[in-house]
């Protein structure tokens, strides 16, 4: 029986080497651990793993370098776009992605990231949008709802002095140098099999040279909206997929 149960053609699931043995720093019920997971089984699955290089800016995301195996750059907060053009223009035939937050990619890098997905440039941005500040202390962000409370906006974001929420997803969708763009969530196991098949098409799409994949992951931050992490998901449902909500949005023809 004990061996039967060791016998390889017995295994469900097998942590992929492309994900690092290591204990996740992320607050419980967070999406970034699953995200992390997806975008490495990706990578293992297209069997890119000694030929991919990805981006990591400042926030929640700048420790994936921690966790993903492989060839990893650090960035500026904001500067993910920017430094993955580089290395892709240098290193055009390896797979390049940033990994980055809503705070990271929506405000500070906003101009990196139109102007990288305006040119085209043949990278993955995966985004991750839980519509908070979650590593510096929660602080509204661009992508925050209407009415969403932060701890600068705690009586909720008022769209009259505060502005709206960006939708940097469809934002992008209508820039030339767009080729595929879609959103997704990893909150149920059949959002991540489809967050997962995004991710590896996107990857796959380097190789055409046709120009920058967007992959958002609407995510929570149990800890930044002062939830439990079943909580989060249900408001999640709620709020956040009625005013982004998941599928694709542009898709090669």
């Amino acid at each position: 029986m004990a061996d039967s149960l060791i016998d390889p053609g017995n295994l469900v699931y097998k942590r992929t080497d492309v994900l690092n043995d290591r204990i996740m720093h992320y607050c419980p019920g967070c999406g970034h651990g699953t995200a992390h997971r997806m975008l490495a089984e990706a990578i293992d699955e297209l069997g890119i793993q000694s030929e991919t290089i990805g981006v990591a800016p400042v926030g929640c995301s700048v420790l994936a370098y921690y966790y993903l195996n492989v060839d990893m750059s650090e960035a500026a907060h904001g500067r993910a776009p920017a430094v993955a053009t580089g290395i892709k223009r240098v290193f055009p035939e390896k797979y390049v992605f940033t990994y980055q937050g809503d705070g990271d990619l929506a405000a500070i890098g906003t101009a990196e990231t139109i102007h990288a997905c305006n040119r085209g440039e043949n990278i993955l941005i995966v985004f991750i949008n839980n519509g908070i500040y979650g590593m510096t202390g929660g602080q509204m962000a661009p992508t925050t709802l209407e009415g969403m409370k932060s701890s600068t906006s705690p009586r909720g974001r008022d769209i009259s002095s505060m502005g709206n929420p960006l939708k940097m997803t469809e934002l992008v969708a209508q820039l030339p140098g767009t080729y595929f763009v879609t959103r997704h969530s990893v909150h149920t196991p059949a959002n991540v099999r489809k967050t997962k098949r995004a991710l590896k098409k996107a990857l796959e799409y380097q190789k055409l040279n046709k120009g920058t994949c967007f992959v958002e992951i609407v995510a929570n931050c149990p800890s930044g909206w002062k939830m439990t992490p079943v909580q989060s998901n249900k408001w999640m449902e709620q709020n956040m997929f009625p005013f982004y909500p998941l599928g694709d949005i542009k898709v090669p023809e």
